[in-house]
């Protein structure tokens, strides 16, 4: 195939966010190129797929429009459903609390979404990488040959290590503790509770993050753990605590030592929040490239989603002359800018009491279900708020 020489839009990043952006931008009138490095589009994966019901949905952002692809998605893209989320402490104390979501199979879930831009009308370009990018021209390179075209605005979905945002100088500060390391493996054979989505909690296993087991229905499961380098045991890595996890874990080995590894997952996860802008001249960021991402658990699909839809009709408007650029920014922050804020508020809180098993464990006993599930939407409850920062004091 080969590109027009000019669009209104171009999106970088065939994922949720970029995938989303390019619908809404196409839905709205516009001439919209969506391209994305890999061949398939959804593989390979770079992360696994949890994402909850829509009405959950809405009390984790509940000012936010979600996309109606949040709303209803193919069956085939979902593994299993659960049905609750259960905290496992260091010293072995869990609890848990009521949320209903998919696992879902992200090469699935990704391709569909790729589909549903196509079908209203965004050229689909798989297997292209972004070489350069001058003003509002992209030179590109890929599977199709090498091209040079323009867009009005580019949309850079194009995931934490964004060349559409360092191109525009959008990308965040440096710091280690704000970058996540996921691996993850597909296992089968495993005996799981297909009903829970599991969080384990422990500096052994998980320095600065947590491991989690989410059952795909029947004997297999997604493991896997999410860490900061910053904090890894000289001459270890993520695999090795992977590994340690899955075969030493007092809890989670009983669940695991029959399981056979069928795929590995690997990637990075930005959480540390936004960089200081997501606006420059004629470029959004959305998605990973703009950290749209609930730091205190690392989701990020719904939050990449709505960032996608904000993008793509923010920058659809700006064309008609109906509304300024930088808008974005206010539209996307309005609608989950305080949770994104929050997260990031409470996982430093929570980054110091990860040093300590004996405090993490404290930390979980004195936490309620009910306000588990509001730190996991990215709420912090005043009451929670005091305990953390007592914690974090020493005195408790």
């Amino acid at each position: 195939m080969i590109p027009e020489k000019s669009y209104d839009i171009i999106v970088v990043g065939a994922g949720p966010a970029g995938s989303t952006a390019a619908n809404y931008a196409a839905r709205n009138g516009k001439s919209v190129l969506l391209i994305d490095r890999k061949k398939d589009i959804g593989t390979p994966l770079q992360c696994g797929g949890f994402l909850p019901h829509y009405e959950t949905l809405r009390e984790l952002v509940p000012n936010a429009e979600l996309p109606y692809t949040l709303e209803e998605y193919p069956s085939e893209c979902i593994h299993t459903t659960t049905s609750c989320q259960r905290f496992i402490a260091p010293d072995g104390c869990s609890k848990q609390f009521d949320v209903t979501a998919d696992a879902i199979d992200r090469r699935r879930f990704d391709k569909y979404l790729a589909k549903e831009a196509a079908k209203s009308g965004v050229q689909v370009m798989p297997g292209t990488t972004v070489t350069e990018i001058n003003g509002s021209t992209l030179e590109l390179e890929g599977v199709f040959g090498s091209f040079t075209t323009d867009a009005d605005i580019i949309i850079g979905a194009d995931g934490p290590n964004s060349t559409v945002a360092m191109s525009k100088g959008l990308s965040r500060e440096y710091d280690p503790m704000s970058i996540g390391t996921a691996f993850e493996y597909e296992v089968s054979g495993v005996d799981v509770d297909r009903n829970a989505v599991e969080m384990y909690f422990g500096k052994d296993y998980v320095p600065g993050g947590y491991a989690w087991i989410i059952s795909q229905g029947g004997d297999t499961a997604n493991i896997g753990v999410g860490i900061r380098e910053t904090l890894f045991k000289k001459g270890m890595c993520a695999r090795d605590y992977l590994n340690k996890f899955m075969y030493e874990h007092p809890i989670a080995s009983e669940k695991l030592k029959k399981g056979s590894v069928v795929s590995v997952v690997s990637g990075i996860v930005p959480v540390g929040g936004a960089p200081k802008y997501t606006v420059a001249d004629n470029t959004l960021i959305a998605g990973d490239a703009a950290g749209h991402i609930i730091a205190t658990n690392g989701g990020g699909i719904p939050t990449a989603m709505v960032a996608g839809k904000v993008a793509g009709e923010t920058a659809s408007e700006s064309i008609d002359g109906k509304c300024e650029l930088a808008e974005y920014e206010k539209r996307w922050k309005a609608q989950m800018g305080m949770e994104i804020r929050t997260a990031v508020y409470i996982r430093k809180l929570m980054d110091r009491l990860m040093r300590s098993d004996y405090m993490m464990s404290k930390a979980i006993r004195h936490t309620s279900p009910e306000h588990m599930k509001a730190i996991q939407c990215g709420q912090l409850p005043d009451v929670v708020k005091k305990t953390l920062l007592k914690m974090n004091q020493g005195s408790m």
